[in-house]
């Protein structure tokens, strides 16, 4: 009895820029899936030192050997170089600049998206959906068109967000959930089975970059909101609340109170460490 024909691995290209793309990326090497190029932002100064730093892509391409390319564009020397490394199909997971022909339609691509499109299209899914207290989100991954995150669905799944939860809790199940689900669309681009339904036109949401005006809790908002809102940016970004007295305070863990108001259990008062509000409250009344 002859063997079955094996089908051949399908030759990537991946395109990431963030922490949650360089996870991705660890998880598709660690299952025998490394691409044969990288692409990601040029470095950028960071930190109060505004020392010139490597995104968190560049730095998971050079822990795991992988051929790296940082482009100010994905202009005609970038595509060139992409064309050389004669992939099959692009992986897209937050990259942080648009994709644009000839790319587009050069190759199948699969963009990792964390959310349940068509709601939370945009550059901060996980963040927009704890803050607007949503129950769920997701990971889709859909084809690439000129329009933001409008493509036809590939795959899709859900993923629970608890009452409590952070994006710090959110986040990396669903940096899981879609290597899992990454791995699958690449069997599937491999066999000729992958398909994608376009999305419907009711529903959509868009997930504006968090702004520092948007770490800002309204006092007067309901205690859920702000509970949600406190969620949403920690720890990643914080919160914060404008005391009376000009402080600034960053606000990093509450809960609702059996009352239903809102009550702080962390914060960071200026210049310092992150403490138990409590504690916080003795030291400023011993003042």
């Amino acid at each position: 009895m002859s063997a079955e024909p094996t089908v051949r691995p399908v030759r990537t290209v991946y395109l990431g820029t963030s922490w949650f793309a360089a996870d991705v990326l660890r998880r598709l090497v660690a299952a025998d899936r490394a691409p044969a190029l990288v692409l990601t932002r040029p470095d950028r100064p960071a930190g109060r030192g505004r020392r010139l730093t490597p995104p968190p892509v560049a730095e998971a391409a050079g822990e795991l050997g992988l051929p790296l390319l940082q482009p100010d564009a994905l202009d005609d020397a970038a595509v060139a170089r992409v064309a050389a490394a004669e992939p099959d199909a692009l992986i897209v997971c937050a990259y942080g600049a648009i994709v644009r022909e000839p790319l587009l339609s050069a190759y199948p691509i699969l963009n990792v998206h964390p959310s349940l499109l068509p709601r939370w299209r945009g550059a901060a899914p996980i963040e927009r959906a704890i803050m607007a207290g949503d129950a769920e989100t997701g990971v889709s991954i859909m084809e690439l068109v000129e329009e933001l995150d409008a493509g036809p669905v590939q795959l899709q799944e859900t993923l629970p967000i608890g009452p409590d939860d952070t994006y710090g809790d959110v986040a990396p199940r669903l940096v899981e959930l879609g290597s899992q689900m990454l791995l699958r669309a690449l069997d599937a681009v491999a066999d000729g089975t992958l398909q994608a339904t376009p999305q419907p036109e009711e529903g959509v949401t868009y997930a504006e970059k968090i702004a520092a005006a948007d770490r800002d809790l309204d006092p007067a908002a309901p205690a859920q909101v702000q509970h949600d809102h406190v969620r949403a940016l920690a720890p990643h970004i914080g919160a914060r609340l404008r005391l009376d007295d000009g402080t600034v305070l960053g606000v990093r863990r509450t809960r609702i109170a059996e009352d239903g108001g809102l009550e702080l259990l962390e914060v960071q008062p200026p210049g310092g460490k992150p403490m138990p509000y409590d504690a916080y409250l003795r030291g400023r009344n011993s003042r």
